[in-house]
């Protein structure tokens, strides 16, 4: 079996159950020779009975994918880069995610020994601002619905994340595998080790350092905790029901409410939330937060709403409670030296 990305949040966790699980694991990084960045795999290697190939290979390169594809009959790509801030979204995002994809899915589609593709989408993919949800028919979000709002100046991420998906779906057609989607919602819990780039610890991190102090806004998201999401890829991988497009989602909530589970255990010591911080005020000062008005007009005290039932029936995904996700997330995180 291949993963792709290996030093990624939700690809270090996969990596973590093949390996408790006996699985021979082939996956790619890009640079097999950084012993400290990889130790965290090498050393789950070394305590479980599977065993870890490692091979170089670069997103953006056609041809790096052939050798660590060999022999696997499930490809797992995770890799693609989760960030909200960006100079050049075309380059940073765009190219990464779909270029990215492209490669994977076209070697795929040439190596014989390949049945099965597991893409790491996103729920971003089928959504960009919580307005959307009552745009969706009955106001939830499924798998039947495409991002069509998403622009390079307004969440380039969310736009990245569909052009790949679609493009997955392109090669797919005709192809001698059989393509499974897993689309998350923003993914929390504790990593495997080192410290992720992901996106949901730079929230995390802002939330513990006390930027939130004086009000934390009412964001209407989806979350989903990180071990299940790796569940979810195994499910894809393994199930012979897998199929299509699966949302990957346990709590339907906002940032403020997420971020008070963390009151009972840490809010003495941490200057976290207590208030929702007033949307008027938001809009306002939208510019100097780094924030547009339009995002904050459609995700602010905007209600989030999806179902999951598909990866419920299909998957047989269960969902860990919304306050285990941030309380073991945080934890992990000052045991790491964020805060």
């Amino acid at each position: 079996m291949l993963v792709t990305g290996a030093t990624g949040y939700v690809a270090g966790w996969i990596i973590r159950r093949l390996l408790e699980s006996g699985v021979t694991v082939q996956a790619t990084v890009r640079d097999p020779s950084d012993t400290a960045r990889l130790r965290h795999l090498t050393d789950m290697a070394e305590a479980g009975p599977g065993r870890l190939h490692l091979f170089r290979a670069e997103l953006l390169s056609p041809d790096d994918f052939a050798d660590a594809m060999q022999g696997c009959r499930v490809v797992l790509h995770t890799a693609s880069p989760f960030k909200t801030v960006v100079k050049d979204p075309q380059k940073e995002l765009i190219e990464p995610a779909m270029l990215g994809t492209r490669n994977v899915l076209m070697q795929a589609a040439k190596t014989e020994s390949v049945e099965r593709v597991v893409l790491t989408s996103s729920c971003a993919a089928i959504y960009t601002d919580a307005a959307d949800c009552a745009d969706a028919p009955g106001g939830v979000l499924t798998e039947a619905i495409w991002n069509s709002t998403a622009s390079l100046d307004h969440q380039p991420y969310s736009l990245s994340k569909t052009l790949a998906e679609q493009e997955a779906w392109r090669i797919a057609e005709g192809a001698g595998f059989r393509l499974v989607v897993v689309n998350p919602a923003l993914i929390m819990g504790p990593a495997v080790g080192g410290k992720p780039s992901s996106e949901s610890f730079a929230i995390m991190q802002r939330a513990g350092s006390g930027e939130f102090r004086h009000g934390a806004p009412r964001l209407g998201l989806g979350i989903v905790d990180v071990r299940d999401v790796a569940e979810a890829h195994l499910a894809a991988a393994f199930l012979p029901q897998a199929e299509g497009r699966n949302i990957i989602v346990g709590h339907q909530t906002d940032l403020l409410a997420a971020l008070m589970t963390l009151q009972p255990t840490y809010g003495t010591r941490y200057p976290l939330p207590r208030r929702p911080a007033p949307k008027a005020l938001l809009w306002l000062l939208a510019p100097r937060l780094g924030l547009t008005r339009k995002f904050v007009s459609r995700n602010i005290n905007v209600p989030w709403r999806a179902d999951n039932g598909k990866s419920r029936r299909e998957l047989g995904m269960t969902y860990r409670p919304l306050a285990e996700s941030m309380n073991d997330m945080f934890q992990f995180m000052i045991d790491e030296g964020y805060f």
